[in-house]
């Protein structure tokens, strides 16, 4: 119910915003404004993850050229699952993701029931064997729009510790 009432308010402050941050990915560069990918959930259920597209359309094929090039930039993806200068994003995109605006239209799927709002990051399918044996603990909650990798240090964090991290969550 918190959730629901929370989105719902969320939806309605923000729309004005969402918006504004609708056509400035409209205009910064062509595709759809909203991405979605597969994402995995409470009890291994996989659901469409929404959020506003901050990536060029081939970023996949990008992704794979630039790991394939880049030694370093390999390493770094498979430590953090992120890279510091990703070349795949847009700079209207670099806005969205530094301010977390990319992150608005998970208020949907919260109000779907897919997420809460507070609960470990929506993880991507192929990111289950980094959880290993705790993928359980992984799959007892619903994934939320924050959590405690967030606002401990997000980008700055090994994917490991981003396990250790939502398994904390969980478990206290």
């Amino acid at each position: 119910f918190f959730d629901l009432v929370l989105a719902l308010i969320f939806l309605v402050l923000f729309f004005p915003l969402l918006l504004a941050v609708a056509y400035g990915v409209r205009r910064s560069s062509s595709g759809p404004v909203i991405y979605s990918q597969p994402r995995a959930g409470q009890d291994g259920r996989v659901f469409e993850f929404y959020k506003f597209r901050s990536m060029f359309q081939d970023s996949d094929e990008v992704l794979s050229s630039f790991l394939d090039s880049d030694p370093d930039a390999r390493s770094q993806w498979t430590t953090y699952q992120k890279l510091e200068n990703d070349p795949r994003i847009t700079p209207f995109g670099k806005f969205i993701r530094r301010t977390s605006l990319d992150e608005l239209p998970q208020l949907w799927n919260v109000l779907k029931g897919d997420m809460s709002i507070v609960g470990p990051r929506p993880c991507l399918l192929s990111q289950q064997a980094l959880y290993g044996r705790h993928w359980s603990n992984y799959c007892a909650v619903k994934p939320g729009l924050t959590g405690l990798w967030q606002v401990s240090g997000r980008n700055r964090l090994t994917y490991a510790q981003r396990v250790r991290l939502d398994v904390q969550y969980i478990r206290d």
